[in-house]
């Protein structure tokens, strides 16, 4: 499930901006969209990588779809 919030795009965001995303996507709701190749969502029990990309954006979220957790990596 690609990010998509109205106004918030996710590209070229810096490891520092990882809780300035945390406060403007803490429990919206994602839809399906366009995706980038620098944002992730994870949602629960979905295998991810451990590769560490330092401008990947990840964002967790809950079975409803809601952000429970932004990071970089």
């Amino acid at each position: 499930m690609p990010l998509v919030v109205p106004g918030v795009t996710a590209d070229n965001v810096s490891a520092d901006k990882a809780k300035e995303w945390m406060t403007k996507l803490a429990g919206k709701t994602l839809t399906e969209g366009p995706s980038s190749e620098t944002t992730r969502v994870i949602e629960p029990g979905m295998m991810v990588t451990r590769d560490y990309q330092p401008e990947r954006l990840n964002v967790q979220v809950k079975d409803d779809g809601t952000v429970e957790n932004v990071y970089h990596g």
